[in-house]
């Protein structure tokens, strides 16, 4: 379960997390489990964007999604944005908001959305469940289904398609590149790569399936993704032939883009944000 130790003890670990933050976190639409009393997260506003929570139908139902992109006219590049353990929740809305005002059409689908919520709890017992009770068939399923809908939309041009995600995000971004042929290029942030509650499938298994070049960016503190796991990653995708870039932040934890949690690194993320937008641009994401 590579993604979860430091994500089960990001509230535990901050003493000053209480009810009080707790409450704030809830109001703010942010994972209560990740946040921090000391946070003051970035806050992307709307002007030129055009943003909305929309319905997604898949196989059995239709799932929330948020989607951001600039207003007006026009096709734009697009990027599906896997969510981190913790679901659709305010950062990553954020992201998506953050993308848009790049240039993106920026979609987040709600991937936990039949088992629950776990943006509302403290409770990594009950969040662990929530994931656990979603099955990477199902996962794949509705990003199958996301990308229908992106297809549809006059706004997207799906041929310039890239994935990103963060934390559980991060494994379902390699997850993604190894399985659906249509993206460009995926930029993996401290994504499991040994198999967990997700990816059932260890990326570092598929890595000989991989089709499209991927970033992956990891914290050198993160003490769920171990470095010995980046190196076989690393060593994986360079006997395959596969177009692989690795970047280690020596002193980031896992989370190091999360500005709402403890685990925050403004130096390595700004530095990953713009690695990722050079990395999309160039491989024809952009």
């Amino acid at each position: 379960m590579d993604m979860v130790p430091d994500e089960k003890t990001a509230w535990i670990r901050n003493p000053e997390i209480t009810r009080r933050s707790i409450a704030m976190a809830l109001a703010s639409g942010y994972a209560v489990a990740g946040f921090s009393a000391e946070a003051d997260p970035i806050h992307t506003d709307e002007a030129g964007l055009a943003a909305a929570m929309v319905e997604i139908p898949t196989a059995d139902r239709k799932i929330p999604a948020y989607l951001a992109r600039p207003a007006g006219g026009g096709k734009h590049a697009v990027v599906l944005v896997n969510s981190e353990i913790f679901g659709l929740h305010e950062w990553v809305k954020d992201i998506c908001r953050r993308l848009a005002k790049a240039g993106y059409v920026a979609l987040a689908p709600d991937l936990f959305v039949r088992a629950g919520d776990p943006s509302k709890t403290t409770d990594m017992g009950a969040v662990m469940k929530i994931v656990q009770a979603t099955p990477e068939a199902q996962v794949l399923g509705d990003t199958t289904a996301s990308l229908k809908y992106l297809r549809a939309q006059a706004f997207s041009d799906m041929n310039r398609l890239g994935v990103t995600g963060f934390c559980w995000g991060g494994g379902a971004t390699w997850r993604d590149c190894e399985t659906f042929g249509e993206f460009k290029a995926g930029v993996a942030w401290y994504g499991p790569l040994k198999p967990g509650p997700y990816p059932r499938t260890a990326p570092l298994e598929a890595v000989k399936d991989l089709k499209c070049p991927v970033l992956g960016l990891y914290g050198g503190q993160d003490r769920g993704i171990s470095q010995a796991d980046v190196e076989a990653m690393r060593a994986a995708a360079k006997a395959d032939g596969k177009t692989v870039d690795i970047v280690v932040y020596p002193d980031a934890q896992h989370g190091f883009l999360a500005d709402y949690r403890p685990s925050y690194n403004a130096a390595a993320g700004a530095d990953g944000w713009k690695r990722m937008l050079a990395w999309f641009a160039q491989h024809g994401v952009a």
